[in-house]
């Protein structure tokens, strides 16, 4: 396994669509298992491989307090929503930055495992919001650009001038 490099708030790259996987084989396998031990070094509770410069629609997640229960979703969508709440929401391509984003509290999701098995179930609570925020970056959205226009360009600033000084 390899912790992978994660892209940056503003990297165009971030705004991409990724590309739905046709074939899950052993390079996807080895891809999630990269993803899971980049998103628990960085430490985090999600992570798209959009945000490790991949372009496929692969996702991983665990929120669990011991880090025992990852879960690996190819192709997710969201099939079913319902309710609206607000939860604060960080994001490791937007590091250190937390702001208060309005998801849906529950949802129904269908995706592919690591198998390649079709499976549907429902999430609330911080999974549903967690899915919902890595389906977005598959899709080129990030969590800031549910914010104010001056949020976000108060954010990127700030970001660009933390690379700036890093380099």
């Amino acid at each position: 396994m390899a912790i992978l490099h994660i892209l940056h708030y503003p990297d165009p790259r971030l705004r991409e669509m990724a590309l739905p996987i046709d074939v899950v084989d052993d390079s996807i396998r080895t891809l999630a298992d990269d993803m899971l031990e980049t998103m628990y070094d960085a430490p985090g509770i999600g992570l798209a491989a959009p945000q490790v410069n991949v372009s496929k629609r692969l996702i991983v997640i665990d929120i669990s307090e011991d880090k025992t229960d990852p879960v690996c979703l190819i192709n997710p969508q969201v099939i079913d929503r319902a309710e609206i709440e607000t939860t604060e929401e960080g994001c490791l391509s937007v590091p250190g930055v937390y702001e208060n984003v309005d998801r849906a509290a529950q949802i129904k999701v269908c995706a592919l495992d690591l198998v390649g098995d079709a499976i549907e179930f429902d999430a609330d609570g911080l999974l549903a919001v967690c899915i919902q925020h890595e389906i977005d970056h598959l899709d080129g959205k990030l969590f800031v650009d549910y914010l104010s226009s001056m949020k976000q360009t108060r954010i990127r600033k700030k970001l660009e001038k933390q690379q700036r000084h890093a380099m």
